[in-house]
């Protein structure tokens, strides 16, 4: 580890679901954290895990030269950035913030010119991967902005991740997680509507998803859910309510460049719909039940014994 990266603690804002194992992770690379998160109970675990807690945005910008963000939405990020009781006032020329959330590269951009103003540097780092990758450390991180503040908090990077791609300017990052999220949005759409499709026309469910799993229509998300499908799980996972902004993201930038991409639409309305069903605070497996109602069926084990 180059401790010369981190003179000071580094920052972490953030430490929910994703952002607890993140944390934890750059403590195990030997990095000194502060932490912030306006959920006390999330603070209590980080705590435990070996990291210092601070009572608000503008004690972590006045003491850390290096902040990294796992926030939910554009909304929250600006908030924390550019709010009265953000970090803004407290960022001096050298720092650099590192945003591994998802947020809207149009706001990543203007927020990259705002602090660029003061000298910061302003890093866009969207993360791919679920809460178990973000604990093992094995997340894929997509980066925009300047090289040289990547360089410079790449050991961080590869403390969190294990594939680390450097994307180009800024916002680049987040336009790279926006294509990676509505490929993984599709195949869980396609899902979604080809396993009741096979059961209406006569196939085992579990038969089915155990070859398709080996065989050459297999992904990352029909790996994912497909099994949760058969159980009726819908618990696990990223909430569908909160995933929409994926497909919020697309759509705008389809409507800004006057395309219209019809495998995109078809899965974005497989999400809306599940959405309108009340299926928002589920994993995305349950898209797979707006199909079933449609064609009459259930994805599920057959009873056993």
């Amino acid at each position: 580890m180059n401790r010369s990266v981190a003179p000071s603690p580094v920052g972490f804002i953030g430490v929910g679901s994703m952002g607890s194992g993140m944390a934890c992770n750059l403590m195990k690379e030997g990095f000194p954290l502060l932490a912030y998160d306006t959920n006390g109970e999330a603070l209590d675990r980080i705590v435990r895990c070996g990291a210092r807690t601070a009572e608000s945005l503008t004690r972590v910008g006045g003491i850390c030269e290096r902040i990294i963000l796992m926030l939910p939405d554009t909304r929250v990020v600006e908030t924390v950035l550019l709010g009265d009781e953000g970090l803004k006032p407290q960022l001096k020329a050298g720092h650099i913030i590192i945003d591994c959330g998802t947020t809207h590269p149009d706001f990543t951009r203007e927020a990259s010119r705002i602090l660029g103003d003061l000298g910061v540097h302003f890093l866009d780092a969207p993360c791919s991967g679920m809460s178990s990758r973000a604990a093992d450390g094995t997340l894929t991180l997509m980066v925009g902005g300047d090289k040289g503040a990547f360089h410079a908090v790449e050991p961080f990077l590869n403390a969190m991740g294990s594939s680390i791609y450097y994307m180009g300017a800024s916002g680049n990052g987040q336009l790279a997680k926006i294509v990676n999220n509505t490929l993984f949005n599709i195949s869980c759409a396609a899902m979604a509507e080809l396993l009741p499709l096979a059961v209406r026309v006569g196939l085992d469910a579990e038969k089915i998803c155990e070859a398709v799993m080996n065989g050459s229509g297999q992904s990352y998300g029909f790996d994912t859910f497909a099994p949760l499908v058969l159980e009726r799980n819908f618990g696990p996972g990223y909430p569908m309510a909160s995933a929409r902004k994926d497909m919020d993201a697309i759509t705008g930038i389809l409507e800004e460049e006057g395309m219209k991409l019809p495998v995109v639409a078809a899965a974005a309305d497989t999400f809306q719909a599940a959405l309108n069903q009340g299926m928002g605070n589920l994993n995305k497996g349950a898209m797979t039940r707006v199909w079933e109602a449609v064609l009459g069926v259930k994805v599920q084990k057959a009873p056993h014994g």
